[in-house]
């Protein structure tokens, strides 16, 4: 397809499935389900195939646990990392993730930080295994080569909403977003992090999945992986509006995603060395 082609084509998608009234069902959500369900799917194949001792019920509960942790994360993250001086004004929009603009009634849910819902997960996950009395670093093992396919879904959740957009590019397949209130030609970033936050890690780590060099092992990849993939990614996508360019060179995403990393990087190197010193 031809550049002209290209610069003609506004990127416009409803973001609603189903609208009667205000009740709406909308995509976003959809890829969600989608993305909780596979990854469920997933983890429930790897127990039956690899013999991990855990029983049904306790993966469907650590995912209920799982899953409130990420939403309260996810927004408390978004709170804490990008905004932190306007919701302490503003405390009672904490609980409301919904963004109202361009004299639209609604255009979509906002406020969500992967990096909160990370640790959100992680806190929760916590708590789960204590209760449970579940060794951390085997189950989270177990979880994290599932986890990356569902980011392509909820990537995807973002493009159909047209939020998260990239920066401005004069690249033949750059596309305009009408939530740009510059109306200009854009990365579609969260293609791209689609597929490499998704599906490239996703096939890395699945490949790996059986390798058992060490408890943690594939928990420290995937931390490594994700961050590498996500800081790459960021210079691609529109900064946050509350931060620009730290220092001129890094967005926010990508401070958090290099704290990622050498988190991944020590947890590698803290337990091999643990191996290593048993042996």
């Amino acid at each position: 397809m031809s550049r002209i082609s290209w610069q003609h084509l506004p990127y416009h998608i409803n973001p609603n499935i189903v609208e009667i009234g205000s009740f709406q069902i909308r995509y976003y959500s959809l890829m969600y389900i989608i993305a909780f369900l596979l990854t469920y799917i997933l983890v429930s194949y790897r127990v039956k195939s690899e013999n991990y001792n855990y029983k049904t019920e306790i993966i469907q509960d650590f995912f209920i646990w799982a899953i409130v942790g990420l939403i309260f994360g996810a927004r408390l993250g978004f709170v804490f990392f990008y905004n932190f001086g306007y919701y302490m004004r503003n405390p009672l929009e904490i609980l409301l993730p919904f963004e109202f603009a361009h004299g639209m009634r609604y255009v979509g849910i906002s406020g969500m930080s992967y990096h909160g819902g990370a640790l959100g997960v992680l806190a929760a996950s916590l708590i789960f295994f204590r209760k449970h009395k579940i060794p951390f670093w085997s189950f989270a093992d177990l979880v994290c080569p599932a986890i990356p396919l569902g980011y392509t879904f909820g990537r995807i959740g973002n493009f159909i909403n047209g939020e998260l957009y990239g920066r401005v590019t004069g690249m033949p397949w750059g596309m305009y977003f009408p939530l740009d209130f510059t109306h200009q030609l854009r990365h579609p970033s969260q293609l791209y992090e689609a597929f490499f936050e998704g599906i490239f890690l996703f096939i890395i780590l699945w490949s790996i999945r059986k390798k058992k060099l060490f408890d943690g092992f594939l928990l420290s990849t995937y931390l490594t992986g994700y961050g590498f993939v996500r800081f790459v990614i960021e210079y691609f996508r529109e900064p946050d509006p509350n931060h620009g360019l730290i220092w001129g060179v890094l967005s926010m995403g990508q401070i958090l995603c290099l704290l990622m990393m050498l988190t991944g990087a020590c947890i590698y190197l803290l337990r091999r060395k643990q191996k290593t010193t048993k042996k």
